[in-house]
């Protein structure tokens, strides 16, 4: 087997793909300092000091809340280049598409509100 200028230059771009890889490494261990202290230990905490334990116990209904709003959020977001791709369409196939799409939307939002997950605590317990 010949090796030619096309292997060659494969070879090439698989080390200098390595290099740009492996280079960032090695310059961060060089260059970074060595520094050690107690602050780099500490939780971030928008660059005021923490305050109390990390421990906390938080209600999960604030982060449920939003993971709701993002699911429903990105199905919203599904409608737009669903609409702009069935306005080349002819009949009502591409309408009838979006409205099962909807009505599926729809039927999710009713079945989380008979639940009860819309509903805010009076009180969170722990």
């Amino acid at each position: 087997m010949s090796l030619s200028w096309l292997h060659v230059s494969i070879l090439l771009f698989f080390i200098s793909g390595a290099l740009f890889a492996i280079a960032p490494f090695i310059a961060s261990m060089l260059i970074a300092t060595r520094a050690k202290s107690p602050a780099l230990y500490t939780p971030y905490e928008c660059g005021m000091d923490p305050y109390g334990s990390a421990w906390t116990k938080f209600g999960i209904n604030y982060y449920f809340y939003a993971l709701l709003f993002l699911a429903f959020d990105v199905d919203v977001l599904f409608l737009f280049p669903v609409a702009t791709a069935y306005a080349d369409g002819a009949g009502l196939v591409p309408f009838i598409k979006l409205l099962i799409f909807i009505v599926i939307l729809l039927a999710s939002v009713i079945f989380f509100w008979k639940k009860g997950v819309f509903t805010w605590p009076k009180r969170i317990r722990f």
